[in-house]
């Protein structure tokens, strides 16, 4: 992840996510998706952030309303399923499952003075098999050429969510 982009106000991002913490409004969060996993590879174009959280509340909801409001207050806007920070998009996405478990198990990161954690690549790996999309099936293959992968940790994890990586 470059610390230079002048088109994605990553910086922000976090910080907000930060502050969800810090109100309560969330407990956990991790930055996952595409962005988690330039990290990792070779730099490529990507469309928005992907903010995994886990909630703080146990409704149906998982406090997706009270998150949006509090993000709007700050300025950020509503388009679609996205939040837009300076036109650049944004999803909070509750987490379940795998996805849960990369969040607690994500790695600490510090981005242009903020702290926070994003996937393991063994996490996007697996995250990218459970959902099968051609684009995930090119992120597996990307993220397994290039990045430093622990093939233990990685069968554990596919192993514990009953998941496999697609044959080559």
């Amino acid at each position: 992840m470059s610390d230079d982009s002048p088109t994605i106000p990553l910086a922000d991002v976090l910080r907000a996510a930060n502050d969800l913490v810090s109100a309560g409004l969330i407990k956990d969060y991790a930055l996952g998706g595409a962005l988690a996993a330039v990290h990792y590879v070779e730099p490529f174009a990507t469309y928005d952030a992907d903010i995994f959280f886990i909630p703080a509340t146990e409704d149906l909801t998982g406090g997706i309303p009270q998150i949006y409001e509090a993000l709007r207050a700050r300025g950020w806007k509503v388009e679609g399923d996205h939040l837009l920070l300076r036109d650049f998009p944004v999803q909070f996405l509750a987490t379940h499952g795998l996805t849960q478990e990369a969040v607690k198990e994500g790695l600490p990161l510090n981005y242009q003075g903020v702290a926070t954690k994003l996937f393991r690549p063994e996490h996007i790996i697996a995250i990218a098999a459970s959902v099968g999309r051609l684009k995930d099936l090119a992120r597996i293959e990307q993220v397994m050429e290039q990045a430093d992968i622990d093939k233990n940790l990685l069968e554990a994890i596919l192993k514990r969510h009953s998941l496999s990586l697609p044959k080559r």
